[in-house]
């Protein structure tokens, strides 16, 4: 394929790594953000880099989580050494607490020779001594890490300035898209059209509003997640721990995060009273100690939702030139090096790293308006 002018709709993780990935592959990289790059769900989220049940999801997911897991490592090592920046993959280990369906998780574990295992709670306690009491069953995998999303941005945004093919343009709000015919050239910005031989959307939750622009309907709404931050000792929570759904996540400085709600409120992102006491009494059960600690921090985030939180990748068919990136819901983070490696190796005809069929936009998931 030939040498492209790229435009990508989204300063995201999904946008900043699709641009990091394509910038050596293509002639020039244009990326537009309505705020700025990776200051909504990307900075939001806690970046567990797992689904939180990731025996629950379907093979689609299963494929990109996997591929995402095992290449995190070498590319906050690549981040770190190019920018300065460590985004911090933390491997800690997580803990699932009295889990309903343990029995299935075990089963998925065998099934994909996952690293998952049921583990005696006392040694639980005793690899975590600050876990609330009460608990009775546990099953946990080692090898799980965490990012520090808000360094990961700040890694991928430094590496992407020192490109010199590659343009950020952040306070942008793209508005619609310039066609030529069927086809998609570019799209229509305040301060003019920039035009592309490829548009790749991956503005997450406002990823949907976008296409209607063009007629199409696609299943992507924004859904509001809180989370409230404490800051402890640097040694004071070993691993990750989550139960009935909520989970404590700690950060190699000592600050843990608890995370989070589910909540379909449009593009509110408020930070509500009722969610903030809901999520401390997460946290005292989860670790009693933080009942003495101060929150010092409390926001939202919008994640973009879709059905069975399976991504959209690939072209939009009936519109040359327009490619999707979005729709990863509560895994964004998770999936972003298989989604946007993905992308890449689509858009520049390169063997795909994974099926790319799961994931490909079709005419009866874009339902004309």
């Amino acid at each position: 394929m030939s040498r492209q002018h790229v435009v990508i709709v989204g300063g995201g993780v999904i946008g900043l790594l699709t641009a990091f990935n394509l910038a050596p592959k293509v002639q020039s990289v244009v990326l537009l953000d309505r705020s700025g790059v990776g200051q909504e769900s990307s900075w939001a989220g806690g970046g567990i880099v797992s689904p939180l049940y990731p025996w629950r999801y379907s093979p689609a997911v299963t494929a990109l989580a996997h591929w995402s897991q095992d290449f995190y490592p070498q590319l906050a090592e690549r981040l770190f050494e190019a920018t300065g920046v460590d985004p911090e993959v933390h491997k800690t280990g997580l803990y699932w607490l009295d889990l309903d369906d343990e029995k299935q998780a075990l089963e998925w574990a065998a099934r994909l020779n996952r690293p998952l295992s049921s583990v005696d709670i006392s040694a639980a306690y005793d690899a975590v001594p600050v876990m609330g009491g009460g608990y009775s069953r546990a099953i946990r995998m080692a090898d799980i890490a965490n990012v520090r999303n808000p360094r990961l941005v700040k890694s991928l945004k430094a590496a992407l300035m020192a490109m010199p093919n590659v343009t950020i343009h952040e306070q942008c709000e793209v508005s619609d898209f310039v066609r030529d015919g069927d086809a998609i050239i570019g799209v229509s910005t305040p301060a003019g059209d920039i035009l592309g031989d490829s548009v790749v959307l991956a503005a997450g939750a406002w990823s949907g509003d976008l296409l209607r622009k063009l007629g199409l309907e696609l299943p992507v709404e924004p859904v509001k997640g809180q989370m409230i931050l404490y800051k402890c000792a640097a040694d004071f929570l070993p691993s990750m721990i989550l139960a009935k759904g909520r989970y404590a996540i700690p950060r190699r400085d000592g600050h843990i995060l608890i995370g989070s709600t589910l909540e379909h409120e449009g593009y509110d992102k408020t930070p509500t009273n009722n969610a903030l006491e809901s999520l401390k009494a997460s946290a005292v059960e989860l670790i009693p100690a933080l009942a003495d600690a101060e929150v010092v921090g409390h926001w939202a985030g919008l994640r973009p939702g879709s059905p069975e939180g399976i991504p959209f990748i690939g072209q939009v068919p009936g519109h040359d030139g327009l490619w999707l990136n979005c729709g990863h819901f509560r895994n964004g983070l998770v999936l972003a090096p298989a989604s946007c490696q993905l992308l890449t190796d689509l858009l520049t005809g390169s063997t795909p790293i994974i099926d790319p069929a799961p994931y490909a936009p079709s005419e009866t998931v874009l339902r004309p308006r």
